[in-house]
């Protein structure tokens, strides 16, 4: 089952056909009656209104027909109802390159450890296109209640944390973890750590195949992440992802309380809970490290 999945993680003519099977015929003014039996769109209806001949689309649905125009795409995203992220994934399985990107470095530069070392009273995290947490400042392992190398958060929530209730709005975070999986693949086809990650989630979690069957795409910048720590309740932060310039696989993450809130309260009981350890940032011992 799981070689299926990892067959398909980039594939071009999955993303069309998953797309328009999620398009209501009617709001792109196509008549329908109780004997339609197609989900979404047909071919030939995509064909129609994007402009194309219905043996082209075809073709591109089999995976046959390559480099297609700028026009095309741009009709294809139009008529697909495809957003902004949607549409640069599709460019980009489009447009493969004859030399596939190189799997990224992922050792972290000793200034960004630095800038770990300031944020104090937030939880704040590096991590990669994979999920791995690179580094995290004190708080950040203290939140997690586990040492951060070795920490993968695609894992963590669908492996290790699914029936536990760490993550309030499990189902949500799921959503955003496939999502960004299916990007990932989208531009590291080739990394076979990331392959990996990917089966091992297959093969251990239903709820990760159905939801990477649907070859969503997301990309997540800032948002509220909710926990339910063990030892301090109930905590709402606000996420605000920062993409560290000239590492193009890495973000800096960093988790805030909203002032005066309760969960400013938590944070600031939890880094006291943790006071004795006299641990600063945690880091990935090296850069080949398999972090399981």
């Amino acid at each position: 089952m799981a070689t299926v999945i990892l067959g398909d993680m980039d594939d071009l003519a999955g993303f069309l056909r998953t797309r328009r099977s999620r398009v209501d015929p009617a709001v792109a003014g196509i008549p329908t009656d109780s004997r339609r039996r197609v989900e979404g769109l047909r071919r030939e209806e995509v064909a129609h209104l994007s402009g194309v001949s219905v043996d082209y689309y075809v073709r591109l649905e089999q995976g046959r027909a390559t480099q297609p125009s700028d026009q095309v795409l741009d009709a294809l995203a139009g008529v697909l109802g495809l957003d902004e992220t949607e549409r640069g994934h599709l460019y980009r399985l489009a447009r493969k390159p004859r030399r596939r990107a190189k799997t990224p470095s992922t050792r972290i530069r000793p200034e960004l450890l630095r800038v770990l070392d300031l944020v104090a009273d937030a939880p704040a995290l590096i991590m990669d296109h994979r999920l791995d947490v690179l580094a995290g400042n004190r708080l950040a392992g203290l939140l997690y209640g586990r040492p951060i190398p070795g920490l993968n958060v695609a894992r963590h929530i669908f492996l290790e944390e699914a029936e536990r209730g760490f993550y309030a709005e499990w189902e949500t975070c799921t959503l955003d973890v496939v999502g960004h999986l299916r990007l990932a693949v989208g531009r590291y086809p080739d990394d076979p750590r990331l392959a990996s990650l990917v089966g091992e989630l297959a093969m251990g979690s239903e709820r990760f195949r159905r939801l990477w069957a649907r070859a969503d795409v997301r990309a997540r910048t800032h948002g509220c992440k909710v926990y339910h720590h063990p030892l301090v309740g109930l905590l709402e932060l606000h996420q605000e992802n920062f993409a560290l310039p000239g590492e193009s696989n890495m973000e800096l993450l960093v988790m805030t309380a909203a002032p005066g809130s309760p969960t400013e309260d938590g944070l600031r009981l939890l880094a006291g809970l943790g006071a004795d350890s006299g641990a600063g940032h945690q880091t990935v011992p090296t850069e080949n490290a398999h972090l399981r």
